[in-house]
């Protein structure tokens, strides 16, 4: 694991920015290509005043590395990242349900850590704790089963036999298909006391602290009070609402980029 950050304080003029679920490659390259270039668009508006960077998941719509092969693609974005990461900026990647067997090459190749977890920052005495948000809270089942079964070593090294030309359509195909796969759920506001991201992040407060809970996954921009001075925050996605998450300091706020290709 690369050396990360976990505390910061952010220099006046600083912020730091969240996005999540671009889902790039579906529902094929082609089609996927202007989400691609608004984000590399995105990339370069927030570098000018980023502190860090965090990619909080499904960034593809589908992510496998064999040992010496990776997805076909996604030049201009990797290309971007690794721009942005060498001019001083630390960028941090959660994987999400549809990326989740990414490994390292983000780490050897970019420089940038990848958490398959939600993990804890500060931010000026302000506590994080980000993350996918995919298979957290109640409910879900299904999903959950199938992800153990995923993530596990055996399983990865079975589908590594599989030849990159049948393996990557196959798993493109099942990640559109097949919701208990993909784990996603119908991008319907459920109310603040169903939403379960929301049920997870009271659970946590019983525990300890934390001033914000920012996760993706739900493909909603959504913000909900879930204790006195605690708030749970979705990114929404860069399919339909090109939403992403700003912290100056201060205080967070969800904006929209609206900038046309």
């Amino acid at each position: 694991m690369l050396y990360t950050i976990d505390f910061m304080q952010i220099l006046e003029g600083k912020k730091i920015y969240f996005s999540s679920d671009n889902h790039l490659g579906a529902p094929n390259q082609e089609l996927s290509k202007p989400r691609e270039l608004k984000f590399v668009k995105w990339l370069d508006e927030v570098k000018k005043d980023a502190a860090a960077i965090f990619l909080l998941g499904d960034l593809f719509d589908f992510w496998f590395e064999y040992k010496h092969v990776v997805p076909k693609g996604f030049v201009r974005v990797l290309g971007k990242l690794a721009e942005i990461k060498d001019s001083g900026i630390p960028i941090y990647f959660f994987v999400g349900n549809h990326d989740l067997w990414m490994d390292d090459y983000f780490e050897k190749e970019l420089g940038i850590p990848v958490y398959h977890k939600p993990k804890e920052f500060t931010f000026n005495n302000k506590t994080f704790l980000i993350g996918h948000g995919d298979g957290l809270g109640p409910g879900d089942k299904g999903y959950k089963r199938m992800k153990k079964v995923f993530t596990n070593p055996f399983s990865k090294w079975l589908y590594r036999w599989l030849h990159p030309d049948v393996g990557m359509p196959l798993a493109q195909h099942l990640s559109v298909k097949n919701k208990l796969i993909s784990g996603d759920d119908d991008a319907k506001f459920l109310g603040e006391e169903n939403e379960w991201l929301a049920q997870y992040a009271k659970r946590k407060l019983e525990t300890k602290h934390y001033d914000y809970f920012i996760f993706g996954h739900r493909h909603l921009p959504m913000h909900i009070k879930v204790g006195e001075n605690s708030m749970y925050h979705n990114l929404g996605d860069w399919i339909n609402f090109y939403t992403y998450g700003v912290f100056n300091g201060t205080t967070f706020e969800l904006k929209e980029f609206k900038n046309k290709i």
